[in-house]
């Protein structure tokens, strides 16, 4: 009875923050409140424009400060004196692991799981990663006309984060499903069977991850989960075990999903960049860059003040929220010659955030980048001619920018 309580109210306060959020929207045409309205999830990025032009820093409808600027957005990211956690919150494991932790609890689980994503150790993953994508290019083959999100973005990486953290085949399939309704909770619970549906995903995948880890002290094996519970209780505490490693599971497959389909619409709406990885497959390096910048994976995160900071003029009060827009920071013209063009030969590629920056910067960015490069590539070798074949969907989400549906002919 005392959950079904704090999920009305819950519900409630979601409830009235869009009321509020859509009323400035609509009747004051507040951009920050637009973000959250049909247009702005569609398409944000004349919206983060419009932000950039308002000042480096704006205020939101809920009291807070939001930023599409480039300087701005790195420098709260790497400022010590922000954080992900509220500073007056008690301590405790949070929901996602270390996602939601700030140092020292932060740096020692990042710690434990960082091994198996060190540059040279995603190299060795390269075999797994071609191997892969061939085996669903093959099916793709054979299919004619495909959606490429079910076809390979989403199992590509579900395939590999499952071997690396050693989680048996025949849990694949449950494992997007509740992945999907967890990352779907980072744009908060839309309503109480919202909420219902993240505490049942939450719990079955609690349950599957038992299963794992009972059979790997049984038998251990060469794979992650088997390296974090030989640091159980040492290093990590038996609590800290299931949210760290559902993250691990869910980041690992949600941001190259994305990244994937988004990389390919783009290729496919510039037929000239098309061109030039289908006559060079080599750039798809530079491929998967430009799609982080053009358009993230990832479009925001938010920080915390934990003391009073002056950023950019603007004094950001202790437990004040900064919504840091990443995917209006990558179109930033300050940084990028003209940000709203996809092109291959940028001169800086690399300086995007779309993988955040400072201590949260992503530990599986490079895992992220093989797999989408193996990807692209091998789309431009084996399908020169691929072209849309259908009526794409986005998803519907704020914080994770992608494809639901992507139907293509080869």
């Amino acid at each position: 009875m005392g959950r079904v309580r704090a999920l009305a109210g819950f519900g409630a306060q979601v409830y009235g923050a869009r009321a509020r959020f859509a009323w400035h929207g609509h009747v004051r045409r507040d951009p920050v409140a637009l973000l959250q309205l049909g247009p702005g999830r569609s398409d944000p990025y004349p919206v983060y424009a419009r932000i950039r032009a308002t000042g480096p820093l704006v205020p939101t409808p809920l009291g807070n400060r939001a930023s599409a600027s480039h300087e701005v957005c790195a420098a709260v990211l790497r400022d010590r004196r922000f954080g992900v956690s509220d500073p007056d919150a008690p301590p405790g494991p949070g929901g996602l692991s270390f996602l939601e932790m700030d140092p020292p609890d932060h740096g020692r689980l990042r710690r434990l799981a960082a091994p198996a994503f060190t540059t040279a150790r995603v190299a060795s993953y390269r075999p797994l990663v071609e191997d892969t994508v061939h085996q669903l290019l093959d099916d793709a083959a054979r299919q004619g006309s495909f959606d490429l999100v079910r076809t390979l973005a989403k199992p590509l990486p579900v395939a590999v984060i499952t071997r690396l953290l050693g989680i048996p085949e025949e849990e694949r399939g449950p494992l997007v499903r509740h992945g999907e309704v967890i990352a779907g909770g980072l744009d908060g619970v839309r309503s109480l069977r919202h909420a219902r549906q993240l505490m049942s995903s939450s719990r079955e995948l609690e349950e599957m991850l038992g299963r794992v880890f009972a059979a790997r002290r049984a038998a251990p094996g060469e794979d992650v989960i088997t390296a974090l519970l030989a640091a159980e209780e040492a290093q990590v505490t038996p609590a800290e075990l299931v949210p760290m490693c559902t993250l691990l599971l869910v980041a690992g497959f949600e941001t190259t999903v994305n990244l994937v389909g988004n990389g390919v619409h783009a290729l496919l709406g510039h037929p000239d960049q098309w061109a030039l990885l289908r006559a060079d497959p080599g750039r798809a390096a530079a491929v998967v860059e430009e799609t982080l910048r053009y358009d993230s994976p990832v479009q925001r995160t938010v920080r915390l003040a934990h003391e009073d900071v002056e950023v950019a003029g603007t004094t950001i009060r202790r437990r004040q929220a900064v919504l840091t827009l990443l995917g209006g920071a990558n179109r930033d013209p300050r940084v990028f010659a003209d940000p709203d063009a996809f092109d291959l030969t940028r001169a800086n590629p690399t300086d995007h955030l779309a993988f955040s920056a400072g201590p949260h910067y992503c530990l599986g960015a490079a895992l992220a980048r093989l797999e989408a490069a193996v990807a692209f590539a091998a789309l431009a070798e084996r399908f020169p001619a691929l072209r849309p074949a259908g009526r794409r969907t986005r998803r519907p989400g704020r914080t994770l920018r992608g494809f639901a549906t992507l139907p293509l002919s080869r």
